[in-house]
């Protein structure tokens, strides 16, 4: 008997960012590629949170509204994303991803602030590494988490870490 075939569906736009990507299954957004990413980066990593599934391009309404959402964001029109989302998380990067969503569009907190609010207080490493898991940054704004001394790291690179913040008003040392 054969496994069924499951379906994401994916997109890529321009923006003056640079390309980015989206994919979604029935439910909402699963992933979110952003600029600094290439293309393979972005499918190697479905590949690896979805085995099995079947990846087509195909515009779909949790996909349009996902690039209209990135768009306002990145023209500065935009501080919250209501796109509906859907990601396969282990249940501690869940909480951490909760507690990263509450930090508000211009603020940031750090991996021991986000490490305490999830009960875990000597888990910074924790936090960062639930950070660098975060399946749709922007939508999660894991960018807003940084080191006590620092900016910290970032899966898509701290220049471009440094630039969302910066476009949020974020005064940086």
């Amino acid at each position: 008997m054969s496994s069924p075939i499951y379906s994401l569906f994916f997109n890529e736009f321009s923006t003056a960012w640079g390309t980015f990507r989206l994919a979604a299954g029935s439910a909402g957004v699963v992933a979110v590629g952003l600029a600094a990413a290439d293309g393979n980066t972005f499918f190697n990593f479905l590949k690896r949170r979805y085995p099995g599934f079947l990846f087509l391009e195909r515009a779909t309404a949790e996909l349009e509204q996902g690039r209209a959402e990135i768009e306002e964001y990145l023209a500065g029109v935009r501080r919250e994303f209501g796109v509906p989302f859907q990601i396969r998380v282990t249940p501690f990067q869940l909480k951490v991803l909760e507690a990263v969503s509450t930090i508000p569009y211009g603020s940031t907190a750090t991996y021991g602030d986000i490490a305490r609010r999830v009960g875990l207080p000597d888990g910074a490493r924790a936090v960062g590494a639930a950070c660098a898991a975060n399946p749709i940054p922007l939508i999660v704004p894991c960018h807003r988490v940084v080191g006590a001394s620092g900016l910290g790291g970032f899966r898509d690179g701290v220049a471009l870490k440094r630039k969302l913040l910066q476009h949020e008003g974020v005064r940086l040392k």
